[in-house]
């Protein structure tokens, strides 16, 4: 196990470089209205300094990006995979002549590191006067040009943060002194995957119709039109989709294919994966073949840290 695997897993911080994600600003008297018809959440019930997963899908109900929406003092923050960057900001930017609608690439001037373990809320503290285990899991606080969203990648608690690009060394050294351990992105990978987190380009893509996702908590089905959501809902109503993306554990490693999509030997759990099965195979426990490999259907998160305690 590498020092950064450790500090995550084993009661410390783990200090993580998501500055490749996309990071767009949306703001404007009408930015609410025209995000809530474009995602499959609702944005209308989306409090101030609060956040809530979101996916813009196409009007084939197939998947444009996965993103996180951020409602700050000004407008919103949204942050999306690197590879379903571009989709999401061409598909928004076609409002910003629609009315009071202003959309802003903050990608290439900002930063964003992630805080994960169960000494998150210390090490962060520290460095960022007034956060702490009051911020609730779907929190956001701003404070001294340092935007902090409470949030997990790895099923532990953690906490993102976003400075502009000029303070970006002075962020990581600085939590570093407070007790974060560097994380390298293949020990990012298992702790993503031991965390059951769907990444776009990866676990799925523009090809994807939303409801095979499993990406539930990202989709209302209480609120009113969106781009798509006849198909979405038609699928959860009426039937249900061919496969579902599902965790995996076998005896033997797995391999990325035709049907796993993530694969990893975690330190504690052994072999895992993310990958799809017939919607009939789905329940855990269920044996499956995987190109010769028998698995069993698991439970996600694989790993259930301190972001559930």
């Amino acid at each position: 196990m590498t020092a950064g695997y450790t500090a995550v897993r084993d009661g410390g911080a783990g200090l993580i470089e998501l500055t490749e994600r996309g990071r767009i600003r949306v703001s404007g008297s009408e930015a609410t209205m025209f995000l809530n018809g474009l995602v499959t959440n609702d944005v209308k019930s989306l409090a101030e300094h609060r956040w809530m997963p979101a996916l813009f899908p196409t009007v084939q109900g197939r998947l444009i990006g996965a993103v996180r929406i951020a409602r700050l003092k000004d407008g919103f923050l949204i942050d999306t995979e690197r590879a379903s960057h571009d989709g999401v900001l061409k598909t928004i930017s076609r409002f910003t002549m629609a009315g009071d609608f202003r959309v802003t690439d903050l990608t290439d001037e900002s930063v964003m590191v992630s805080v994960q373990g169960a000494r998150a809320v210390e090490v962060v503290g520290k460095v960022v006067k007034g956060i702490g285990a009051d911020l609730p899991r779907n929190g956001v606080s701003e404070i001294d040009g340092v935007t902090v969203i409470r949030a997990t990648h790895t099923a532990e608690d953690g906490f993102d943060l976003v400075v502009d690009l000029a303070r970006a060394g002075e962020l990581r050294e600085a939590l570093q002194e407070a007790g974060a351990t560097p994380v390298d992105q293949a020990t990012f990978e298992i702790l993503r995957i031991e965390a059951g987190i769907v990444r776009f380009g990866r676990d799925v893509d523009e090809k994807s119709v939303v409801p095979e996702t499993n990406l539930e908590d990202a989709v209302s089905y209480t609120k009113g039109c969106y781009v798509g959501q006849e198909i979405i809902v038609r699928i959860k109503h009426r039937g249900h989709p061919a496969k579902k993306l599902v965790g995996l554990k076998a005896d033997r490693s797995l391999e990325p294919g035709a049907m796993v999509t993530s694969a990893a030997v975690s330190p504690k759990v052994g072999n895992i994966g993310l990958g799809y099965v017939r919607y009939e195979s789905i329940e855990p426990g269920t044996k499956v073949d995987v190109d010769g490999v028998e698995a069993t259907v698991t439970a996600l998160p694989f790993i259930r840290g301190s972001w559930y305690e």
